[in-house]
């Protein structure tokens, strides 16, 4: 069940974005969130273009290089992509299937790109946990809700800031709102400790 590269990484990459497709034609729920720090591999890329035009969204959130283009009439129009820069260097890859209802959730250390998948062992591991599940979707939805540090690319290859493209100043910082909710969990836990001890 570890996907491992050079071996099994990209083909199940490319199973589960056409399951998602398979879903889409059954009018069923089909989504791809894939978040990483750059993707370039053609086949990968290729796959998700495909998903689109079958009627799959597609959220990317790629840091640093990517050569998909979201947008394009006929080709990309379900896709968004942007990419987060702010206090923390953005450096978790999570791929996210919804799977007709019953999402899959990967996590691990491989972008697409052809030398992470064709030149390097590089591994994603499903995630089972239901908090730990709860708890990627909360940085994912956070992450595309983010309206202060994030940009966006553009179907011509260019990147605006989201504030340029609302017009108004962002309200939602994904870095500084997952501090907030992490500090927020760690007094939650320390509580009982703390009333036990007559600290609090």
């Amino acid at each position: 069940r570890l996907l491992v590269a050079p071996h099994s990484l990209r083909s199940r990459f490319l199973e589960l974005v056409d399951r998602e497709i398979q879903h889409a034609s059954l009018g069923r729920e089909a989504r791809i969130v894939v978040k990483l720090n750059a993707i370039v591999d053609q086949p990968s890329i290729e796959a998700l273009y495909r998903a689109s035009r079958a009627g799959v969204r597609v959220d990317v959130i790629s840091r640093g290089a990517c050569s998909l283009l979201p947008g394009v009439k006929g080709v990309s129009e379900r896709v968004t992509v942007r990419s987060v820069v702010g206090e923390f260097l953005e450096h978790s890859r999570i791929w996210s299937f919804a799977n007709g209802g019953e999402p899959d959730w990967y996590i691990g250390s491989a972008d697409l790109m052809d030398r992470n998948l064709d030149r390097r062992v590089e591994a994603m591991v499903p995630v089972e946990d239901p908090e730990a599940r709860a708890r990627l979707t909360e940085i994912i939805e956070t992450t595309l809700a983010d309206d202060r540090r994030s940009w966006q690319l553009d179907p011509k290859g260019s990147w605006r800031r989201t504030e340029e493209i609302t017009g108004v100043p962002g309200t939602c910082d994904v870095h500084q709102e997952l501090k907030a909710r992490a500090l927020a969990a760690t007094i939650a836990a320390a509580a009982p400790h703390r009333a036990h001890v007559g600290l609090g």
